[in-house]
């Protein structure tokens, strides 16, 4: 469902009572800053990146940021011209900037946007999770074995001379302090060739396509694997070998993003619904209870075809039982309570170039309650940034 060229931007809806307060964190897709929004949708903090654009950010309870961010584009050349079979994708490492949500840099910042550590990897995408002992698990991209690629099912079938030799796959590794792996999971290597089968509309270019990975509370990976409709978890056995546990997927979902593991045990997902299967394509947010495989909750629009992102998107539970969602294609976030009424709406402004054309898309949004540690005692002022602000529609 489209939406209007000349509607509003920032604030358009809060309801003070209901809303959750707190400050929201995002960064425009290919957008060369990260910002702080107050309640009113008012920038009251930013970051500037250095020779680089973000797509993912995190706000640590030290108030440092933690950003995914891939080099800054050369003009129009992210991807190739012409029909989509036309040209025959580059070999990795290359391939990488074909392929949506893809980085070059895990970068963490303080609170001034100073570097404090800059992990480069050409393999780096879509999500990351800090976890207690300082350590980071980020996604990485990697080739897989041709001898696998020849037993994947699925996937658009052309002509053999547009079919790469190679297929990709997705890594988990873990991260020391100072950037170095510790561990690394072949995630692809987990998975079964026949079972999870590629979408028939999506290239065969890569298998899973990974968008989120989080850390549930028994030390389980929670993974979301966008190509094959695919939420599943990775357990450790006592010997140390990783096994993929609960699978929950297609049909029940579709091109998900952002799996999320909540208090009670569940798992919160935001369901896409691209390429749905008898029926047209549609959003909402599940919550799934893992034991059972039953959807205990969900939202969406209404009409249904109100609420839709083909493409990217999360899901955030905060502490008063919301929802925080980013309906990413659109631009729009909104938290809804669990009745599903609407408690707090914005749009965002920021436009950024995005394969030849412009958008004001966001990947995902999080909220931080006034408590937080890492905004502590920090000037959290709109008035800081009041030319900003006015540049953007977004009031004083």
């Amino acid at each position: 469902m489209g939406w209007p060229i000349h509607r509003p931007v920032g604030l358009t809806h809060y309801d003070a009572v209901r809303a959750f307060r707190g400050y929201t964190l995002i960064t425009p897709a290919g957008g060369e800053f990260a910002v702080l929004l107050d309640m009113q949708g008012r920038v009251v903090h930013r970051w500037d990146f250095r020779g680089c654009v973000g797509f993912n950010v995190e706000l640590l309870p030290n108030g440092n940021l933690l950003a995914l961010c891939a080099d800054l584009p050369d003009g129009n050349a992210a991807r190739p011209q012409g029909s989509r079979f036309e040209i025959l994708p580059p070999d990795p490492p290359d391939l990488y900037r074909f392929l949506g949500g893809g980085g070059s840099s895990l970068r963490e910042l303080d609170w001034d946007g100073n570097e404090l550590v800059v992990v480069e990897n050409p393999g780096i995408h879509h999500d990351f999770q800090r976890l207690e002992n300082g350590h980071t698990l980020i996604l990485e991209w990697v080739p897989i074995d041709a001898e696998v690629k020849s037993r994947v099912r699925g996937g658009q079938r052309v002509a053999r001379r547009y079919t790469p030799e190679w297929m990709i796959g997705d890594d988990i590794v873990e991260l020391d302090t100072e950037g170095k792996e510790v561990d690394r999971i072949e995630l692809w290597r987990l998975l079964d060739p026949r079972r999870h089968r590629i979408c028939p509309f999506e290239r065969r270019w890569e298998w899973s396509h990974c968008n989120s990975i989080d850390v549930d509370g028994n030390g389980g990976i929670l993974f979301s694997a966008r190509s094959i409709s695919l939420v599943g978890r990775v357990d450790r056995g006592e010997d140390g070998e990783a096994s993929l546990g609960w699978e929950f997927g297609w049909p029940e979902i579709s091109h998900q993003h952002h799996a999320t593991a909540l208090a009670s045990g569940n798992v919160q997902i935001f369901d896409n619904g691209m390429h749905r299967t008898l029926d047209l394509p549609y959003s909402r947010v599940v919550e799934v209870a893992p034991g059972s495989g039953e959807i205990v909750w969900s939202w969406q629009g209404e009409p249904r075809d109100q609420f839709f992102s083909a493409y990217i998107s999360s899901a955030a539970r905060l502490a008063n039982g919301n929802t925080l969602v980013t309906e990413g294609a659109s631009g729009r976030m909104f938290e809804t309570t669990q009745r599903g009424e609407v408690v707090w709406e914005w749009i965002s402004p920021f436009m950024t170039r995005q394969v030849g054309m412009n958008t004001n898309a966001l990947f995902r949004a999080w909220r931080y309650p006034e408590s937080y540690g890492g905004l502590a005692k920090r000037e959290l002022d709109p008035g800081r940034h009041a030319a900003f602000n006015r540049q953007y529609g977004l009031g004083e």
